[in-house]
């Protein structure tokens, strides 16, 4: 779009489009009760999506990772969907909806339903490796539920790509044992088949996957990584209990866990070591003491990780991606590896330092640059923000004012 139309504006289009659509959809009866109200939830999505979809768009883009096989086979939530694979497909096929499951951005991973249904789904790349978060797809129940952390339908016009006019969406996020949002279920279909039940379908598959990912994530090669603001605790845990690792060997573990689609033997090295000259050996032994740490968890020929590996840093730059910064407030806790020197993690920690204060400094939230000030004490910048944001009469412009009267000194 070539200006960014404010609130007002942006309602209108919603109200135009739907306008467009209500009597159709009340001929059908298809919207309970006839309603055309607008959800306050739907039309600030819109408000947010209008800055970067084009509601005219034709289908979903691909994800950059590129093909998602590995991403859906060391999913936490594949083998439980796999567990229910066979009932989800009948589900799908008998009522005439296309299942979709999601990663914790929005990428679809997985998808079953009859030959006809997934043909059409395919055509708005409603399909594994399509992107739907808010950014990439607009208003959409998958978005929604994503970003509120609770389930979500979407019906016809409302949403905001005319191409998915034709459909209605109804999902529900999956969260794990320790509350994050692992990824999305969905049951979608064509609007004149919409039906009353198919969200208490979907909440109650996703209830099923969550009892089994209780079972299923305490398994053997199950690691959580903590490597933001790491100093002097021990980074990484199998089921609770520390896993000694090595210097070198965190390392990698946090390269492999940023990046899952994995490293060229070649690629992995330079990311470790940059221009020093270290032997093939060397960085061999490096790669098999951490195999063995793992009880195996690495591929070989293309560096990769097979088990699922849960990481603050990853987790942080998901919460970005949907527009969260609350979470990744609350989980950035200080800079990545902050004692290493592996060109590789430079990278990373500057990309993550870079993506959380420009959060911020976009947010108009200004409880968000205070909490960023308290690890920023010198950033002038931040502390001006939250002056700017804070009310006259707020008793908390007295800290953003100690804060940059010390950091202008400084």
């Amino acid at each position: 779009m070539s200006q960014r139309p404010d609130l007002r504006q942006r309602r209108a289009v919603l109200e135009h489009e739907w306008s467009r659509w209500v009597p159709r959809l009340s001929v059908a009866g298809a919207r309970p009760g006839g309603s055309a109200a607008l959800r306050h939830e739907v039309t600030e999505s819109w408000a947010r999506s209008l800055s970067s979809v084009d509601p005219g768009r034709d289908s979903a883009p691909v994800t950059d990772g590129g093909p998602v096989h590995q991403r859906w086979t060391s999913s936490p939530l594949y083998r439980p969907v796999s567990g229910l694979a066979g009932e989800l497909r009948s589900i799908a096929e008998d009522a005439g909806f296309v299942t979709a499951v999601t990663d914790e951005s929005g990428t679809i991973l997985w998808t079953c339903g009859g030959p006809a249904m997934r043909r059409r789904a395919e055509r708005v790349n409603f399909a594994p490796g399509g992107r739907w978060d808010e950014q990439a797809m607009g208003t959409n129940a998958l978005s929604l539920a994503l970003r509120t952390g609770r389930p979500s339908s979407v019906f016809s016009a409302e949403h905001l790509v005319s191409a998915l006019h034709g459909w209605v969406c109804y999902c529900a996020p999956v969260h794990g044992p320790d509350g994050r949002v692992l990824g999305v279920l969905d049951l979608s279909t064509t609007w004149d088949r919409s039906h009353p039940l198919a969200m208490s379908t979907v909440r109650t598959l996703v209830s099923t996957i969550e009892a089994r990912l209780t079972t299923e994530l305490p398994r053997p090669g199950q690691l959580r990584l903590t490597c933001l603001g790491t100093e002097h605790t021990v980074p990484a845990a199998r089921e609770g209990r520390p896993l000694r690792l090595r210097p070198r060997q965190v390392e990698i573990l946090t390269l492999l866990a940023l990046e899952p689609d994995g490293f060229s033997p070649e690629r992995l090295r330079a990311a470790l070591y940059g221009d020093r000259p270290v032997t093939a050996s060397t960085f061999k032994a490096e790669i098999s003491h951490l195999r063995r740490a793992l009880g195996g968890g690495v591929s070989p020929r293309r560096y990769a990780l097979t088990i699922p590996v849960s990481c603050d840093a990853a987790d942080v730059l998901r919460a970005l991606e949907q527009g969260d910064t609350d979470t990744a407030l609350r989980l950035y806790g200080g800079p990545l590896l902050p004692r290493s020197e592996a060109p590789g993690i430079e990278e990373w920690r500057t990309r993550l330092e870079v993506a959380v204060r420009e959060a911020v400094l976009t947010s108009t939230r200004p409880e968000h640059a205070l909490r960023y000030g308290e690890r920023a004490p010198y950033d002038a910048e931040i502390h001006e923000h939250a002056l700017h944001l804070l009310g006259p009469d707020d008793t908390r412009r007295a800290i953003a004012r100690g804060r940059l009267t010390t950091a202008r000194r400084d």
